[in-house]
């Protein structure tokens, strides 16, 4: 059945790919974010790899909610590492190979400010074309990756 909520068909289209940018990011975010799990390595292993773990965690959960958001506005969500890749800004090379925290967290904090800089400039323009449920969702987002960025800064001296 066939999507109506009020939003025209070309302007939910660009809203999806918007949408799908930022979904690849999520993907791609979490991944790197479970390497720095898995492969943290310092005096500081036990509670960075912790650390990692709930980062993760709460990248996995954006990661859904983001698909989710594709398919209330009548769309299929990009699903394949193939696309994920085609799509996102963020690159899966780091700019340091250390598996010290401090390299991971810099990394890290790099790719949540990129996604960050994405979701605020999208948010007016999808408020534009009337879709203030979106625009609400991106916000939210936009204020978890503050936080997650904020949480990583906190580790760098």
């Amino acid at each position: 059945m066939k999507t109506n909520i009020g939003i025209k068909s070309g302007d939910c289209q660009k809203i999806v790919d918007i949408l799908s940018k930022v979904l690849a990011d999520e993907f791609v975010l979490y991944t790197k974010t479970r390497k720095a799990h898995y492969n943290v390595e310092g005096p500081d292993f036990h509670s960075m790899h912790l650390f990692f773990e709930s980062q993760y965690e709460e990248l996995e959960e954006s990661v859904d909610d983001v698909a989710e958001r594709i398919r209330q506005l009548g769309h299929y969500a990009p699903s394949s590492l193939k696309e994920y890749l085609a799509l996102t800004q963020l690159s899966e090379n780091r700019d340091n190979k250390s598996n010290d925290s401090q390299s991971w967290i810099k990394d890290l904090v790099k790719d949540h400010e990129a996604i960050i800089i994405y979701l605020r400039e999208n948010i007016d323009p999808i408020d534009d074309l009337h879709d203030q449920g979106t625009a609400d969702f991106l916000t939210g987002l936009m204020q978890k990756h503050e936080e997650a960025a904020w949480m990583l800064r906190a580790h760098v001296k």
